[in-house]
């Protein structure tokens, strides 16, 4: 018996033309009940039953078919997130993000678009990639306290 959930994942991999398997099921779910974008690790350790490399091939596939956008942090670590409702990913869903240098997480900033840059005639904007750094306020309020 299917959940809401497990057939909203199934619809929404079918209209990014992605074939519905447990495993991307599984992926889609932990990245939609994630508060903050996911690295590989994140979702290797949620998912402790599926192969790293599976996990991996699934982001990858993902980001294919603009189910998910990719964040470089600078942690060394690529954090995933899910993209809007939209048939791709738009300088939109691609909004500022912080990185928190001391707990290392990476933190949504939805509210905070990115600046959109005039580019050379020619060129082709594909992504954005805006972050800021520094400490989140638990962080913060433990430095504070230290």
């Amino acid at each position: 018996m299917r959940t809401d959930n497990e057939q909203f994942c199934t619809e929404r991999l079918a209209q990014k033309g992605v074939k519905p398997t447990s495993t991307r099921i599984l992926v889609l779910r932990e990245l939609m009940k994630a508060d903050n974008p996911l690295s590989l690790q994140d979702v290797e350790t949620a998912l402790d039953t599926v192969d790293r490399s599976t996990i991996f091939r699934t982001l990858v596939l993902f980001r294919e078919h603009h189910l998910v956008h990719d964040i470089d942090d600078g942690s060394g670590s690529v954090k995933y997130e899910l993209c809007g409702g939209g048939a791709d990913c738009t300088v939109a869903d691609m909004h500022s993000h912080f990185y928190c240098e001391r707990c290392r997480r990476t933190f949504c900033l939805p509210c905070e678009q990115v600046p959109i840059v005039p580019l050379p005639e020619g060129f082709l904007l594909q992504g954005v990639n805006y972050v800021l750094k520094g400490l989140c306020s638990d962080c913060r309020a433990k430095a504070g306290a230290e």
